[in-house]
């Protein structure tokens, strides 16, 4: 098949690698987010996607709106029969659906119906799940409730961040979707409708999200953390300077209110509802991360000083 593939971010980069290197089918153009402004200098950069569609030689489309009109005549021009899509990042309206022969091909990392939005690796974290995955369906107007065509599962660790978890489903989805579109491709796949049971929303998340309430228990302490790992990062207050925190580690019952900070030897505790949490790192403003304990040094918290 003709492919326009849509995806933006570094997770999207290994199903576009997937598809190019593969001989079923032919990626013929990328649609991605417009160049934005990165680093200090805030000059203009190629997303991720864009930059290895511009080292493979194939057309890249940057509309500022999936529904600008320019944009669509030349997606009709191309003629795709399918368009594969992995965190586009923005909004797809029937005049675009309507275009490519079998329709935009969405892999989604959740188990659909449940966490259907933009961060399912961050919800699913978040909420303690034991499972997820990834899931390829047929986008239509509504948020990912498109029918389905295929899935794989991924067990959560106890340690996964939302970046490592991410990175595992990005490596085992792009198989997922190479896969679906083949069976599009030969006529031997399907797609399902969404039980209408189990639907759970998965919002973006926001700096305000990330910061942490030390008066929650541990447990739902370690999870945020995990969850907003690498970004937007996990973050508190220090002397009314918001520091960031990198995943911690439970401990055993102790007491020690929340939010106070206790330097040992070899760890740092900080209090909770419950038993205290200790630090993993410490990430000042303007300052690279660093282990919780070369942290106290320079701080030097003294008796009683509290994250707020």
């Amino acid at each position: 098949m003709r492919l326009v593939f849509a995806g933006t971010p570094e997770p999207a980069v290994v199903s576009l690698r997937r598809l190019l290197e593969a001989d079923a089918h032919e990626v013929v153009a990328v649609v991605t987010r417009p160049d934005a402004p990165a680093g200090r200098r805030r000059t203009l950069q190629r997303s991720p996607v864009g930059a290895l569609a511009d080292e493979a030689g194939i057309e890249v489309l940057t509309p500022a709106k999936a529904s600008d009109p320019e944009f669509l005549d030349r997606l009709r021009a191309i003629g795709p029969d399918c368009c594969p899509v992995v965190a586009y990042g923005n909004l797809l309206r029937p005049a675009a659906l309507e275009i490519p022969v079998h329709g935009w091909v969405n892999l989604h990392f959740s188990l659909l119906p449940a966490w259907r939005g933009a961060a399912p690796v961050q919800a699913a974290i978040r909420a303690g799940d034991e499972i997820t995955g990834a899931t390829t369906f047929r986008l239509e107007a509504g948020m990912d409730t498109g029918p389905v065509f295929g899935t794989v599962t991924e067990k959560i660790a106890d340690d996964d961040t939302a970046g490592s978890l991410l990175a595992r489903l990005a490596s085992s989805g792009a198989g997922l979707l190479a896969a679906t579109l083949d069976g599009i491709a030969d006529g031997s796949l399907d797609a399902v409708p969404q039980p209408a049971e189990g639907v759970s929303i998965a919002p973006k998340v926001t700096v305000d999200d990330a910061r942490i309430r030390w008066t929650d228990p541990p447990l739902a302490i370690d999870r945020l953390v995990r969850s907003v790992t690498p970004a937007p990062g996990a973050w508190t207050e220090f002397r009314d300077q918001r520091v960031k925190i990198g995943p911690v580690t439970t401990t055993g019952f102790d007491d020690l209110p929340p939010g106070e900070l206790r330097v040992e030897k070899r760890r740092v505790l900080v209090g909770t509802a419950g038993a205290p949490v200790a630090l993993g790192t410490v990430q000042p403003a303007g300052k690279p991360a660093m282990p919780a304990v070369d942290w106290t040094r320079g701080a030097q918290p003294g008796s009683g000083e509290r994250f707020t």
